[in-house]
């Protein structure tokens, strides 16, 4: 299991155009991929259970992989949070 916190910069947070994104990057590993938000667990591959977290700008959350390519996996949904600017 990997996991790391990022700080969501994004003006907009993870709405619905970012957070299908987010979903569709998470689906291309085979490692589960999750979202941990207020100390709730919301599971990265499913845009509605995603948008039921409510991510907004400056919300601090936690990436969780597990899997054959779970840093792999960690590093990529790590960067689009990073480089997510719209």
């Amino acid at each position: 299991m990997q996991q790391q916190t990022v700080t969501v910069s994004n003006p907009s947070g993870l709405h619905a155009r970012p957070g299908k994104d987010f979903v569709q990057l998470a689906k291309t590993f085979e490692s589960e991929v999750s979202v941990t938000k207020d100390g709730k667990s919301y599971p990265g591959k499913s845009l509605l259970k995603l948008m039921q977290a409510g991510i907004s700008q400056n919300d601090q959350i936690t990436i969780v992989t597990e899997g054959s390519d779970e840093v792999a996996a960690l590093e990529a949904m790590v960067n689009y949070l990073k480089n997510l600017d719209d």
